[in-house]
């Protein structure tokens, strides 16, 4: 096996890990930049207004259903060379987007970029996994990744509002060419090549199936925001996705090579986190977008008032995030899991008791702060549970399966979720007026999804129970002491 040269080098390492999480920031920063800019974009191109939510859903479709092809394809052909090729897909396709005259060419670039970043990201996560083998090191790599990318999420409507407002929406594209640029220059020098030295084959049947899986289950989701659940543009990907999916393990389970071995989610740590991340990544993406629009329609923001508005949302995700491996060194993954899952959904139930008569400063900010310091105490904790264990075998594997749980999350919260607010508001309006009603389906939401959070501590603090690889690093040490 081969694994990155810089692993040695700490001034090295560390100069790696910058470049790899801000390039992730860029991938994070083009999942949600677009927002804002919709307007714009609809009105330059002549999009219709059926067509115009695919110059999101593009980069969501291709970026969530290649994820597992990519990361299995880095393991075999090379981690650097496979995040090289994404990071170069990734800006060709954003230069694609900011030269756009046609409606046609911009949804083609954005999903191109959305192909470029399922090879880049959990190539530069398993990097950045090899590079810091210890679990401490680890904990406080992945910490900082994690905090990068959040600030990512939540830059993206302010940058996106800026950028739109000042110049024009091609630069919400062409921003990224720089930060490609330099990716292109200094990462080659940074990191040497990664890849498994077994002879191995790509499993095509596995990739087929497993990609036809998620990219129909995420498409599927995807047209709730237009179709109800029993209509067929829902429910046909859906059902298709669970054929794909059973067909898939069948598959697996008989093949020599497979693309997910399934002894690979038998280390218990990584299938209850994974699992669990699926409530996480619900929970939190749908308040991401119940939370931006209850600022713009409640209280009344503008575009890019709302995106100042959210920018205390980010600090707490960087002081969570700054706690989490101190919190995981200290007292192990379990009960950091256990931790953010609860103060996640204590910050929701504090945010779901806004009323329609609240403002911002009184009503909004104090949960807001909390939920945020519950995600950013979570996402890295996650991250370390569903790479533990892994190694230059299948650390792109690992990674993959990570960043799909949490898009596919991302994708249920939305459709679920924000589907339940629309609804509980639609069914109130009559009755209540427009701005309470859309309080009481933003606070009708917020309580499910605490109560998803609340079930998701429950399953780690129970199926983690006697795990030692969830346990502290000092109990971790007097376990391997004792007697067998």
């Amino acid at each position: 096996m081969t694994a990155p040269s810089g692993r040695g080098a700490p001034d090295r390492r560390r100069a790696a890990l910058v470049v790899l999480c801000f390039v992730q920031f860029m991938l994070v920063l083009d999942d949600t930049v677009v927002n804002v800019a919709l307007h714009s974009i609809q009105s330059d191109l002549g999009f219709s207004t059926g067509n115009l939510t695919w110059v999101a859903n593009a980069y969501f479709l291709a970026f969530g259903g290649l994820l597992l092809l990519c990361g299995r394809l880095a393991d075999l052909v090379g981690r650097r060379r496979i995040f090289l090729w994404g990071v170069t897909l990734f800006g060709v396709a954003s230069l694609l987007c900011g030269i756009a005259q046609e409606p046609w060419l911009l949804v083609t670039g954005r999903f191109a970029q959305g192909a470029g970043a399922a090879m880049a990201s959990p190539a530069a996560l398993a990097l950045i996994t090899l590079l810091f083998p210890g679990r401490e090191e680890r904990a406080k790599a992945l910490s900082i990744w994690g905090a990068i990318a959040g600030l990512g999420g939540t830059t993206g409507v302010v940058i996106s509002g800026a950028l739109t407002g000042l110049a024009s929406w091609r630069w919400i594209f062409l921003i990224n060419l720089p930060v490609v640029a330099v990716t292109l220059v200094l990462l080659p020098r940074l990191v040497g090549e990664s890849r498994t030295d077994r002879p191995a084959r790509l499993d095509i049947p596995g990739a087929v199936l497993g990609t036809g899986a998620i990219v129909s289950l995420v498409y599927g989701l995807l047209q709730t925001d237009r179709s109800g659940w029993t209509e067929l543009t829902v429910l046909g990907p859906v059902l298709l996705a669970v054929a794909l999916g059973i067909v898939f393990v069948a598959v697996e389970a008989r093949t020599a090579e497979p693309l997910i071995p399934l002894s690979f989610l038998s280390v218990r740590i990584r299938a209850v986190s994974n699992g669990a991340g699926l409530l996480f990544t619900a929970a939190f993406f749908s308040l991401s977008f119940l939370l931006m629009l209850h600022l713009q329609t409640v209280l009344g923001y503008g575009p890019l008032e709302a995106g100042v508005g959210y920018l205390p949302y980010g600090a707490g995700i960087l002081t969570g995030v700054w706690c989490s491996s101190r919190v995981v060194v200290r007292f192990g993954l379990r009960w950091t899991l256990v931790l953010a899952f609860l103060i996640g959904a204590g910050g929701l139930l504090l945010l779901s008791g806004v009323s329609a008569n609240d403002g911002y400063v009184t009503g909004v900010l104090p949960g807001m702060l909390v939920v945020s310091f519950g995600s950013g105490l979570g996402f890295p904790a996650l991250a370390i549970a569903g790479v533990h264990g892994t190694d230059e075998e299948n650390a792109g594997l690992g990674s993959a399966v990570l960043n799909s749980v949490q898009q596919i999350g991302g994708a249920v919260g939305l459709a679920v979720l924000v589907t339940v607010a629309t609804r509980r508001s639609e069914e109130l309006t009559g009755s209540v007026g427009p701005l309470r009603a859309a309080t009481e389906g933003f606070s009708h939401t917020l309580t499910i999804a605490a109560g998803l959070l609340a079930l998701g501590a429950v399953l780690i603090a129970v199926l983690l129970a006697g795990d030692n690889a969830a346990r502290p690093e000092t109990d971790r040490k007097e376990a391997s002491r004792e007697p067998a």
